[in-house]
């Protein structure tokens, strides 16, 4: 450490950057074979007020009953082509055991996007990019993220966010939580539908993912806020929609 060097520079009114605070604000992620504890100690962000958690939850409440509103006849049709390609066979929603805040297990709510017997023996597995347990229905829903729209009542129930890290299985966070102990740390705030990890990282459902998502998780829980939150709500529409945005 040039100690001597750095310090010239300052005493000379010159700005000292650290490197994490660097790969921060250039990468809009948080470098995790660089993290130390000294710097999340000392380092800004991670703020907790009751005024913050305030206007998050009511933008939360108002937007998705919005949402829920518009998105009616979407959720009407999803719910029609899922009984006709099964047959009237099977059900139409999907829930599924999460973690979420404060390490918090909830059941996450979505359409059946997948065979009902995708996981007959009751081993927990990562979802594929071209998973063959997927339906045709299954296909179209998730490619415009209409298997997600049923999340919008875990939201108004405060069990999920509109954003924020997604939330995992528990079999998974256990193993995630023993390969890096920062894993944990996405569990501070609630689980969102679509995230800063989901927007800036292409997609992939594995162990190696989670913790290059998890680059981005933390950086939104350290980040995190109401224009933070407008923002990747805005790009995660144009993704969808108009496949415009994404990384």
């Amino acid at each position: 450490m040039p100690t001597d060097d750095l310090l010239n520079c300052r005493m000379s009114g010159i700005d000292i950057t650290d490197t994490l605070d660097f790969f921060e604000r250039e990468s809009a992620l948080i470098q995790l074979d660089l993290v130390q504890p000294s710097w999340l100690i000392h380092t800004g962000g991670f703020k907790r007020n009751f005024i913050r958690t305030s206007v998050k939850r009511s933008f939360d409440i108002m937007v998705s009953i919005g949402l829920l509103v518009l998105s009616a006849p979407f959720m009407l049709l999803t719910a029609l082509a899922i009984l006709l390609e099964g047959g009237g066979r099977g059900p139409v929603f999907y829930s599924q055991q999460r973690v979420g805040r404060n390490g918090q297990c909830f059941n996450v709510h979505k359409f059946r996007s997948m065979k009902t017997d995708a996981e007959a023996d009751g081993v927990a597995r990562w979802a594929q990019k071209e998973d063959p347990r997927v339906t045709r229905v299954g296909t179209f829903i998730r490619k415009y993220r209409l298997d997600e729209l049923p999340q919008l009542w875990n939201v108004l129930v405060g069990e999920m966010s509109l954003v924020g890290p997604r939330p995992e299985r528990p079999e998974f966070v256990k193993e995630l939580c023993q390969a890096n102990p920062l894993y944990k740390e996405r569990h501070r705030v609630c689980p969102g539908i679509t995230g800063w990890a989901q927007l800036c990282y292409p997609y992939g459902a594995s162990a190696e993912d989670s913790m290059s998502k998890l680059q981005y998780d933390l950086y939104y829980v350290k980040n995190h806020g109401l224009f933070l939150d407008a923002y990747t709500l805005i790009q995660t529409v144009e993704v969808v929609l108009f496949k415009k945005g994404s990384r």
